[in-house]
């Protein structure tokens, strides 16, 4: 069953990428530009976070830019276990910015992104804004950026613990919560090699229980989360592999249970792992 799954998933990021490929555009005449990107990875990890069960992913989006800075766009993924809301299979985010630049290589972005969750409840539905600064840091490109959601339903703390949940009483309904995530990207590229460098730090503080379909954005709300990982590229198509990890213990989580675990075995769904990804922009 696995393979044919594997399978079925590659043949349909293949068909996507032949698809993009065909109808997407890099710039079209004049100040505006269109990119578009998909992607198939071993695993969604949102902050650290498997949103798939640890299973596949295929993943596209597309943005539309403007010369004078301002940007909008859309990015979609497959979703499993604890990212479904108990509902839905799909994540929808839809986003506007303007980034420019303020000095020589140092550049800021701010923006908005609405994270939607079609055929989950509405209150699973929230906004986040965000900012962040880059610039060159020797051969690097470092961004030190932030995302803040307001306070808001999908963010609050429903249920006090995974018991709860999975008796699906709530425990304070219609609680409101804000997130704060704070992060550092930071990339490099090997000389005269198709090969680059990357790695990733976040902080995520938020409510410490369940939202209200028992999941959260920040689960044991404050927690770290990391990365570090290389890239291949190869024309329009890169190749990618990241170890992705938390500082979430089973002991930390046991009382998110049992929703906080993959539905085939049980296991921390933000544990340490490695993520494959082949991906093509446009």
């Amino acid at each position: 069953m696995t393979k044919t799954i594997l399978a079925a998933a590659s043949a349909l990021a293949v068909a996507c990428l032949a698809s993009v490929a065909a109808h997407a555009q890099t710039e079209v005449p004049g100040p505006i530009t269109v990119s578009a990107e998909v992607a198939l990875v071993s695993d969604y990890r949102f902050r650290g976070v498997s949103y798939t069960d640890e299973e596949m992913a295929i993943q596209g989006g597309i943005e539309i830019g403007h010369e004078s800075g301002f940007y909008g766009g859309a990015w979609a993924s497959n979703l499993s276990g604890w990212g479904t809301f108990a509902g839905a299979n799909m994540e929808l985010d839809l986003y506007a910015g303007y980034s420019t630049e303020i000095s020589s290589g140092v550049s800021v972005d701010v923006g908005a992104t609405y994270f939607m969750y079609p055929g989950g409840l509405d209150t699973t539905d929230f906004v986040e804004f965000y900012g962040s600064v880059s610039g060159s840091l020797g051969p690097a490109e470092v961004t030190l950026g932030m995302a803040y959601a307001p306070a808001q339903e999908a963010l609050g703390k429903w249920y006090f613990d995974g018991a709860a949940a999975a008796a699906g009483v709530y425990d304070d309904p219609g609680d409101k919560e804000d997130n704060l995530y704070v992060y550092l990207d930071a990339g490099a590229a090997i000389p005269d090699t198709p090969i680059s460098l990357n790695a990733h730090v976040g902080y995520s503080n938020g409510n410490d229980g369940l939202g209200p379909q028992g999941t959260s954005v920040a689960p044991t709300g404050e927690y770290l989360d990391w990365s570090i990982g290389a890239d291949l590229a190869l024309g329009p198509v890169t190749l990618g592999a990241k170890y992705i990890d938390t500082d979430i213990s089973k002991s930390e989580s046991a009382y998110l249970l049992p929703n906080f675990a993959s539905t085939k075995n049980g296991s921390s769904i933000a544990g340490s792992t490695i993520v494959f990804s082949i991906s093509a922009g446009f």
